[in-house]
This record gives C-alpha cells, structure tokens and sequence, in this order.
C-alpha cells in the first residue's frame, strides 16, 4: 500500500503485522480522494477516522495538508502500529485513540471539519452510522461524512444523504451537515 496524493505521494508506510481488517484499496483511496477534491476543503481541515485499521486514510488526510488527525481503532495491535508510525514520521498532528469508534462517535467533545469511516461492512450498525455521526455536534456546520461500505449497503435515505460512488468493489456514501446560513 501507497500513499497516492499531496506532499508524502508514492511513499509506503509499514503496516502493522497481523491486522485483520479490510484495508481500502489504493484504487478507493484516490477515488475517495478525487471526490473530495472539488467539495471538501482539506487543507487545514480537522478530520476524524474510525475504524482507522491500518492509518492509510488518515495519512491521506495528512499528506494532503489536514491541520490535525483523530485516528480511532479498537485494535490494539493495529493502534500500537498507528502510533509507532507516527513517532517514525515524527506527526504530532496524529492523534490515535485506542477505542470503539461508535461510542467515540456519540460522546466526543471536539469538533471536526470531516468524518470518515470504514466499519467491517458486517458491523450490525453499520446502517445506523450515518444518524450517529450526523445527529450530534461531532461535525461543524457544512460538515462532511463519509461513509465507506460495501454494495449491499443502502444509506441513502438518512438525512443529510447527497450521494454514493462506488471504486471497484467499495462504495463511499457522502453526507453534508448544513451550512450556516448567512445574513
């Protein structure tokens, strides 16, 4: 795996051993990427990943100029990787949380300008997330989520839906918390 954008393009980082999850693909990560490009702003955005696994989505974030990352994985040899990792790179940006990341989801103080998350696309409240994420203060106002899940998976009727792109065998659904209203 590569990082396939911004400032650390080309470089592989290494990736804990034994992590059993499901990686994003190089080809989803730039897909992701290209999507972003032309709604989200990610420079000095603060960005929240759960379910982070192996970190190739938050060093995506970094390489691409996001101000800070919360990266948060129940796993702890995946979380143990994250965080050598970010000592080896020298990323004090990099903030990683061993925990789950629904219940950080629900009760985090901070706020951030993007939330991205890769459940197991057999996590019982996957289809849940979206409300999780989005009923609460977790994002700013013209806030973004995204969701990525398998094609089995049908999001598009939670609030705040704007739409699902599908990268090979993945798909990444996009919600937008409204925007404050100018006078």
């Amino acid at each position: 795996m590569r990082i396939t954008g911004g400032q650390w393009k080309g470089r592989r980082p290494k990736i804990a051993k034994g992590f059993r999850g499901r990686p994003t693909t190089d080809f989803g990560r730039e897909g992701l990427f290209n999507l972003l490009r032309s709604r989200a702003e990610i420079a000095e955005a603060v960005v929240l990943d759960l379910f982070a696994g192996t970190g190739m989505v938050g060093l995506e974030f970094m390489s691409r100029g996001a101000e800070s990352v919360t990266s948060v994985e129940l796993d702890a040899r995946a979380t143990k990787g994250l965080s050598q990792l970010a000592r080896e790179w020298e990323l004090d940006q990099w903030h990683i949380v061993r925990g789950d990341a629904v219940q950080f989801a629900r009760k985090s103080l901070t706020q951030f300008d993007l939330v991205f998350a890769d459940p197991p696309f057999d996590l019982p409240q996957l289809t849940k997330l979206p409300e999780a994420v989005l009923s609460g203060s977790l994002l700013v106002p013209g806030g973004w989520f995204i969701l990525e899940h398998g094609e089995r998976t049908d999001v598009s009727e939670a609030s705040h839906y704007i739409e699902t792109r599908k990268y090979g065998h993945v798909h990444f659904s996009l919600f937008q918390t409204p925007k404050p209203s100018s006078l």
